[in-house]
């Protein structure tokens, strides 16, 4: 009797200390708590290496880039460009002199030649993202900008439509080019070109006028362009909205022309204001500032590991006497 009670006893004492320890498992209180991982926030530093900085359409960039710096505190932002669009040499010397700096973790480049920035950077380690034009190099990761062949035809089809409607019989455009062999420029040429003979018009591509970007040039592209068409020409075409308005004013007063289609590219705020004067008449919009806020943010995500595309799209659209104010509160509000 008394090993049966010793027997009920030591089975009464196991089976408490096993409840005991399933208890002492489950009880919260009694498992430790994991500890957080420190949330950390690494500090980067970004070169932004423009064509220029001295035009409207390129402060647009400049304000994006920095937009997002003010967005992000841990990163750094330099923006930098040439003095024009032909300044080369001085737009190497600042993409050279970045190249070697070892502070600088990663860049975004809008090159005035391609070609030869290409050669600069081959080798870098360091992620490179391109804006507004792209670079052929297998150190580019990702290119952010205009599909600008596609925008070009936009435009293109949108002012020989608008041509066909002020009464032109024939649709025949002149462009007044950027830079000869521009990346960009030569684009957006092939663009406009598509789009007016798409609707049925005649690209005049053994006239197109090359002022090199600025507006005093195209003044003297547009004399000579009514010198040689008396007649006036349905669509006078631009690769930016600095030449077209400049084409237009010089136009101006010439009964020939006064029906006469000016394009431009870029959307910027004095285009929208010359097309509210009745001066320009429509612009294919690229978003500038989208396009620097976006070049950064994609050389930040590369930093940090991501795998980006190729091409990062910022869009494009039309902007007309329909929808110039708009785009003009739109554009203001950005650099405010």
């Amino acid at each position: 009797m008394k090993k049966f009670f010793a027997l009920a006893l030591t089975l009464v004492l196991a089976l408490s200390m096993v409840g005991c320890g399933q208890k002492k498992e489950e009880t919260p209180a009694e498992t430790p708590a994991e500890t957080p991982a420190e949330e950390t926030t690494k500090e980067y530093n970004i070169s932004v290496i423009l064509k220029t900085t001295s035009s409207e359409y390129w402060g647009y960039v400049v304000a994006g880039a920095e937009a997002y710096m003010a967005d992000h505190p841990n990163v750094k932002v330099e923006v930098k460009g040439a003095t024009s669009e032909t300044a080369y040499d001085e737009q190497q010397n600042m993409i050279e002199t970045d190249m070697n700096n070892a502070d600088i973790d990663g860049y975004v480049i809008a090159p005035l030649q391609a070609d030869m920035v290409a050669n600069m950077i081959a080798g870098q380690t360091k992620p490179i993202v391109a804006v507004d034009t792209n670079i052929d190099a297998p150190e580019v990761l990702s290119f952010v900008g205009t599909g600008n062949e596609a925008a070009g035809k936009l435009g293109g089809e949108a002012a020989a439509k608008l041509a066909k409607e002020r009464g032109w019989t024939e649709i025949k455009c002149i462009e007044i080019a950027g830079v000869q062999g521009d990346s960009t420029n030569e684009a957006r040429m092939a663009g406009y070109k598509a789009g007016i003979e798409a609707a049925g018009g005649t690209f005049l591509s053994d006239e197109t006028q090359y002022a090199n970007a600025v507006a005093d040039q195209a003044v003297t592209c547009m004399e000579a362009i009514m010198q040689n068409h008396p007649e006036g020409i349905a669509v006078i075409c631009a690769n930016n909205d600095d030449m077209a308005m400049a084409a237009a004013r010089a136009a101006a007063g010439n009964e020939a022309y006064k029906n006469t289609v000016f394009l431009g590219f870029d959307g910027i705020q004095s285009a929208c204001n010359s097309i509210l004067a009745n001066e320009l008449t429509m612009s294919v919009c690229q978003e500038g500032y989208s396009m620097g806020y976006n070049s950064v943010d994609a050389v930040v995500r590369a930093l940090e590991g991501e795998t980006l595309d190729k091409f990062i799209d910022a869009g494009a659209s039309i902007v007309d006497p329909s929808n110039a104010q708009e785009r003009l509160d739109q554009l203001k509000g950005y650099l405010a």
